[in-house]
């Protein structure tokens, strides 16, 4: 919402080479309690001054010598990031009216003065005017706030990597028939993993020394869609040496909610 400070606050510039139009809306600006009301007689400087102030409202005679308000409109237009010109222009020519708004006008007011009218349009323009801006500076805390969010994201993310590497010798990937898609670390060493190979046999194990009953319980999880935690199983080697391993898996789904596979974590505990 805009308060009424927001709008005493605004800033307006009043542009006219006659000295009496001048001074009759500094008046009537200021007798209505507008605080930041400034004026120029020289059409010539109108660019530099909204550049510097970035006014909300310019109150901009058509007809002056030299440069007229259809020329300040053109440099406005070019000098204006947003491209959004906050001008009001006055004019006795009634055919003039059609052709300020094609340049870029925003309203406009006639000669001679109807001042209940010239204050509604100037009202109703800041208002518009002020709209603006607070959608812009919304839009532009919504971008460093979604920047942000990424960033502290991209780090969570990469903390989880780091942990995850930390706390486990490997990760792995199922599709959704089983097959291995992904692994990392030393698996070959420890299991003799084949990326892809062994469809359906959870970690695609070579079956000598397996315990079987524990490779048929993590199957069963793996065939309920279970997410499993810390899950030991073991195999005897052919030197008769055994090795434990500890797994944790979670199965994945994709926005349709269909199961598209698992992926977890490894560890032997042998070691």
């Amino acid at each position: 919402m805009i308060s009424v400070d927001d709008f005493l606050n605004a800033s307006i510039l009043i542009v006219d080479d006659q000295e009496a139009n001048v001074q009759l809306l500094e008046q009537m600006l200021r007798g209505d309690g507008y605080r930041c009301v400034t004026s120029t007689k020289d059409p010539h400087s109108v660019c530099a001054l909204h550049r510097k102030n970035r006014y909300d409202l310019i109150l901009l005679d058509l007809q002056m010598p030299g440069v007229d308000g259809f020329q300040v409109m053109e440099g406005l237009k070019a000098n204006d990031a947003d491209g959004y010109i906050p001008v009001i222009v006055i004019t006795a020519q009634p055919g003039h009216k059609l052709r300020a708004l094609q340049a870029g006008a925003r309203d406009f007011i006639s000669k001679p003065f109807d001042l209940v009218e010239v204050k509604t349009r100037i009202h109703n323009m800041l208002e518009v005017r002020l709209l603006y801006k607070k959608l812009e500076d919304y839009n532009k805390v919504l971008e460093q706030t979604v920047q942000e969010r990424t960033a502290e994201l991209r780090e969570s993310e990469a903390r989880y990597r780091s942990l995850t590497e930390l706390a486990s010798d490997w990760y792995w990937e199922q599709d959704e028939d089983g097959n291995f898609i992904k692994v990392s670390g030393p698996v070959l060493e420890m299991l003799g993993i084949r990326v892809g190979d062994l469809s359906g046999d959870p970690g695609g194990i070579q079956a000598t020394g397996w315990n079987e009953k524990e490779r048929e319980t993590l199957k069963m999880k793996i065939a309920a869609r279970q997410p499993f935690l810390d899950f030991t199983f073991s195999r005897v080697n052919p030197d008769g040496s055994q090795q434990k391993f500890r797994v944790s898996g979670e199965p994945m789904f994709n926005q349709s909610c269909r199961f598209i596979g698992y992926r977890g974590i490894g560890v032997e505990l042998t070691a």
